[in-house]
C-alpha cells in the first residue's frame, strides 16, 4: 500500500485533537500517543499511576487489534510519565503486556500531560500484510 490509511477503533478514546488514533503506511503502524482516557466517558480513569498505565496500554491494544496486530508487532514505544517516581510502577505494568523480544523503548520526564494525567505512550508497529 502507498501513502497512508488513518486506523482507528471505537473501544478506544477518540482522539482529542486534529490526529488520527493510528496511521498505517505500508508495513508500519505509527500509533499516537494515548492518554489514560475511559473509552465509555471520554474522561481520564481515577486512580494512580498503575490505574493510568493499565488504561493506556488496554487503549493502544484496542488501536493494534483494529489494524490487525498485537504487541508482538510493537518494535518502538515512547513512556512519558510527569513523575518519575511512577517509573517501577509504570515499567512492572508495561511490561505484563509484552512478551520477549521487548520493543525498543524510550522513557521522558514530561512536566505535562493533557487532561492532568500521569502517563502517555506512544509507539511504532510492524505489521506486514501476512501478519495482518
Amino acid at each position: 500500500m502507498n501513502g497512508k490509511q488513518a486506523v482507528g477503533s471505537a473501544k478506544a478514546p477518540p482522539a482529542i485533537g486534529p490526529y488520527s488514533q493510528a496511521v498505517r503506511s505500508g508495513a508500519w503502524l505509527f500509533l499516537s500517543g494515548q492518554i489514560p482516557l475511559d473509552p465509555a466517558t471520554g474522561e481520564p480513569v481515577a486512580g494512580g499511576a498503575a490505574e493510568q498505565t493499565r488504561q493506556v496500554m488496554d487503549n493502544l491494544t484496542q488501536v493494534l487489534a483494529a489494524a490487525g496486530a498485537g504487541w508482538d508487532q510493537v518494535v518502538k514505544t515512547t513512556l512519558y510519565l510527569t513523575d518519575p517516581a511512577d517509573f517501577p510502577v509504570v515499567n512492572g505494568i508495561y511490561q505484563g503486556y509484552l512478551t520477549p523480544p521487548y520493543p525498543a523503548r524510550a522513557t521522558v520526564g514530561a512536566a505535562w500531560l493533557p487532561r492532568g494525567v500521569r502517563v502517555a505512550i506512544e509507539g511504532t508497529a510492524h505489521v506486514p500484510e501476512e501478519v495482518r
